[in-house]
């Protein structure tokens, strides 16, 4: 498998988690030390994965609601052999996210070690 085929896989398991509000599957795709922020609440936002997936496992899923799945892979890069980038689009309720997914390799595996996002409302 292509470096690119791993962290768009990556990617997909991330967006099916957050779709169903699954922690096992968020767990397969974060790394366990990673952090999750915003700048879009005052003060910052900043939860450790255990404090994110704590969230989340509250979440009534889009899935549940049948909501329409609006995740778009915009944009992957890599630093090199074990580092990468990825601008990714969701939606869950009426809230669009736009993440930027910091994702390292490490003992061969692809896991998000950072994610930073920006909330909008969508106009319904």
């Amino acid at each position: 498998m292509t470096a690119f085929a791993a962290v768009t896989e990556v990617i997909e398991t991330y967006f099916d988690g957050l779709y169903h509000a699954d922690t096992d599957r968020l767990a397969i795709t974060f790394h366990p030390k990673a952090i999750y922020a915003t700048a879009d609440e005052a003060p910052l936002l900043y939860r450790t994965m255990d404090e994110y997936f704590a969230v989340v496992a509250k979440r009534v899923s889009p899935a549940s609601r049948n909501e329409p799945r609006r995740d778009v892979i915009e944009s992957v890069e890599f630093a090199g052999e074990n580092t990468a980038f990825a601008r990714v689009r969701c939606s869950i309720g009426t809230k669009d996210f736009i993440d930027f997914l910091t994702l390292v390799r490490t003992d061969g595996a692809w896991s998000i070690m950072a994610k930073i996002f920006q909330i909008t409302e969508r106009a319904t």
